[in-house]
């Protein structure tokens, strides 16, 4: 059997082109047909200084146990740290946090701590900073790293969550910011539903705006 052919279908002419004419911009415009929502993923060292960095590469893997995946850039600086960390937090953006997502992407930021000024978080159940008006927050202990290709695969199992479902989304399309339109929430459905495991009794808890239920 020959290998096998791996081609780009051209938006201009929507002919199929091998995929080595094809250079990487080329790769990316397509991807970005690809609508995805925007996280930050954060992160705390043992010597208490933080780190985080704005990633669109997001995915539930299982349900039994509750795993997730994010895909880093291996020259970014939260690659080694997210690893000796053990632990790190998948915070999804809200509809009104572009400048979080941007100044989280900016390579100009300060390193460490700094980065983390102005910007409102309660420490995580890992530790981990826990961004303020996400839509959802994944607390996660680190289970397994695999390098592909320029990119990290990191898989964490999720120990804790923050769910706000009244809050709209951040959405990324072809290099943009969107966002979706809703019917309102009814009121009252405004605030936080957490969850998390009782270390004590390994239970699941669902703390609602009057306590755990």
């Amino acid at each position: 059997m020959g290998p096998a052919v791996t081609s780009i279908r051209a938006a201009e002419t929507e002919q199929a082109l091998p995929a080595s004419t094809v250079d990487v911009s080329a790769f990316r415009q397509a991807m970005g047909s690809f609508t995805t929502g925007v996280t930050v993923v954060t992160l705390a060292s043992d010597d208490g200084s933080m780190h985080g960095l704005t990633v669109n590469s997001f995915t539930s893997v299982s349900l039994d146990p509750m795993l997730v995946l994010v895909c880093l850039d291996q020259a970014s600086r939260g690659v080694g740290l997210i690893e000796r960390a053990g632990a790190f937090v998948v915070n999804v953006l809200s509809a009104g946090q572009q400048d979080v997502s941007r100044w989280f992407a900016n390579r100009h930021r300060p390193a460490g701590s700094a980065m983390f000024d102005g910007v409102p978080f309660e420490p995580g159940v890992t530790g981990c900073p826990v961004l303020a008006g996400a839509t959802a927050s994944f607390d996660c202990r680190l289970r397994q790293s695999h390098r592909a290709g320029d990119h990290l695969i990191v898989l964490g199992e999720v120990v804790a969550l923050v769910h706000r479902p009244h809050l709209e989304p951040l959405i990324f399309h072809a290099g943009t910011y969107k966002s979706l339109e809703h019917e309102s929430w009814p009121a009252g459905r405004t605030a936080a539903r957490r969850f998390g495991r009782d270390p004590r009794t390994h239970t699941t808890l669902f703390i609602g705006p009057n306590g755990p239920w």
